[in-house]
């Protein structure tokens, strides 16, 4: 059994794409239409071929209840491994992201906390 995919709820799949992209620095790996919405998956430039990370539309009501409940409790919806948090909360300020949590050491790792734009709070760690 392998992870192959997961998922992150955005309220706006282009502006979501446009993030993650441009400002994460994700590449667009899959852009299927769907009706009003697409299968749109971002990778990792460093790894392409690794598991895709699906921006997937919160139009379900409970879906969206969950989002903001999350969002409104601090609590990350996912999270994104780095070498160096320090060096990444730098270069991701530059591109004005709001981050609710600057660096921090968390015992075995170094946190931190951003808004994603599209209604997420998304961690990025270092081991």
């Amino acid at each position: 059994m392998k992870i192959r995919l997961s998922s992150v709820m955005v309220d706006d799949q282009q502006k979501a794409l446009e993030f993650y992209t441009d400002v994460l620095g994700f590449l667009k790996k899959q852009d299927i239409p769907l009706g009003e919405a697409r299968w749109l998956t971002v990778v990792s430039r460093e790894a392409p071929d690794e598991p895709e990370l699906l921006l997937e539309p919160n139009g379900f009501l409970p879906a969206q209840v969950y989002q903001k409940e999350l969002f409104d409790a601090g609590i990350p919806y996912t999270a994104f491994a780095v070498p160096d948090v320090q060096s990444e909360y730098e270069r991701l300020l530059e591109h004005g992201v709001v981050f609710t949590t600057e660096p921090m050491d968390a015992g075995t790792t170094i946190i931190a906390v951003f808004e994603d734009t599209c209604g997420n709070l998304i961690q990025i760690y270092q081991v």
